[in-house]
């Protein structure tokens, strides 16, 4: 229930707005008279208005809620790949790609990504976003907007990126839709192209927040990051060094997966300790926030690494294990190992890793999106009596993102319950 304090006003509420309106003239004279006219009925009401006492109004039925994961889905906001952009290959992008891509971000960073593969990409997210219709999710987008304009802000230029991953930059908690800041800066108005849809949401009775912004200056940035091979990223993950430091708080939403009254996440080289406690404060206390860490080179985003897609059951990325696994079997989950991913060697992924067959998006605890040419991965959900509905997205996949990437789900019909003890 919304809860609303009245605040002290009476005669000499009246005397400072008088005071005000004098000093502000005709500008905001019409405000400041109905203000006075307000607070000075205020004054005169027969019960005086004390500062501790609490109004209850009736809120907005909100039109965000989601709890976790897989409870039935009913609203979703799928991203767009329309004017994706190469990021500049600065510090952090370089610490968060392949070696065998680097030599394509420093030829095509600032410009678009190939059109051709863009444009196929777009038709592949097209056909998604009717299939969800036709599954009975309703399905909004971002805007369209030019990711090729250069910024500059007293820290840093850049130029944008693209607004195609919406899990990245939201988290649905409940009724309250969290805008993350993010930790490239390439994305740093990424929040752009969700304002409007979120600005909807926020009038019609959701809750809605935005995260400390950082600077992104040079000192959130390990600028000395030593990485050349793979072998380089090992050594550094087992460490526990990232190319983000603790200079301020950052994070992206996807490091983030939920489970009713317990979330977990995860540390990596977009979200540091910082981001993961403001967001442990501000969700408590009706939220327990996880920290749990994975054998992986270069952590980024925890979807394609564990993925909780029911009530106690969890898809754990065979590659990247799990070094929290035994605390979910103890409180009796069922850990699924994916079977080996089938994309061929070929297929460019300038952003992630064959892994993305595994990012898949629950429509409820009995249907899945799946990436229809991953044969093996349909033949588990089977096992788990979950129907598969396949959708190709092959060309998408190269922007950096599945299914649950490219999608947050903003309404599921469910409460709020503990499955974690």
């Amino acid at each position: 229930m919304l809860r609303v304090r009245c605040v002290r006003g009476g005669s000499r509420g009246a005397e400072a707005v008088h005071y005000i309106g004098s000093m502000l003239r005709k500008g905001f004279g019409g405000w400041v008279q109905r203000t006075f006219q307000s607070t000075q009925a205020a004054a005169l009401s027969e019960k005086p208005c004390i500062a501790d006492e609490k109004t209850e109004i009736t809120p907005l039925e909100s039109p965000v809620c989601s709890y976790n994961e897989w409870d039935h889905l009913e609203e979703v906001i799928v991203g767009r790949p329309e004017n994706a952009n190469v990021p500049p290959f600065t510090v952090e992008v370089k610490a968060n790609t392949y070696e065998k891509y680097w030599q394509f971000y420093q030829k095509y960073g600032g410009q678009s990504f190939p059109p051709e593969h863009v444009k196929k990409a777009t038709a592949e997210i097209e056909e998604m976003c009717n299939i969800l219709r036709h599954e009975g999710v309703i399905v909004q987008r971002p805007d369209v907007i030019d990711w090729s304009v250069k910024y500059k802000t007293p820290d840093f230029e850049s130029t944008g990126m693209y607004a195609a991953m919406p899990r990245d930059i939201l988290l649905v908690v409940g009724n309250e839709i969290i805008e993350a800041p993010m930790a490239w800066r390439s994305r740093f108005f990424e929040y752009r192209a969700y304002r409007p849809l979120i600005k909807d949401y926020f009038r019609r009775g959701a809750k809605w927040t935005t995260a400390p912004k950082p600077t992104m200056a040079n000192e959130l940035y390990d600028q000395d990051y030593p990485i050349r091979t793979v072998e380089d990223r090992h050594k550094l993950a087992a460490m526990g060094k990232f190319v983000t430091t603790e200079f301020e708080p950052c994070f992206d939403a996807a490091d983030f997966m939920r489970a009713g009254r317990d979330i977990f996440a995860q540390r990596s080289q977009v979200t540091n300790y910082l981001g993961i406690e403001w967001m442990r404060r501000h969700l408590a206390p009706d939220y327990k926030v996880h920290i749990i860490s994975f054998k992986d080179p270069n952590p980024m985003h925890i979807d394609a690494t564990f993925n909780i897609i029911g009530p106690g059951l969890v898809i754990s990325n065979p590659d990247r294990p799990c070094h929290q696994i035994e605390m979910f079997k103890k409180a009796g989950w069922t850990v699924a190992t994916p079977p080996t991913p089938l994309i061929p060697d070929d297929h460019p992924l300038w952003m992630s890793s064959k892994w993305l067959s595994m990012n898949v998006l629950m429509l409820d605890e009995k249907r899945v999106m799946v990436d229809a040419n991953e044969t093996s991965i349909h033949k588990m959900f089977e096992k788990f009596g979950i129907s598969t509905v396949k959708v190709s997205i092959r060309h998408a996949n190269s922007l950096g993102g599945g299914f649950h990437c490219w999608t947050c789900d903003v309404r599921r019909r469910g409460t709020l319950q503990s499955y974690f003890s």
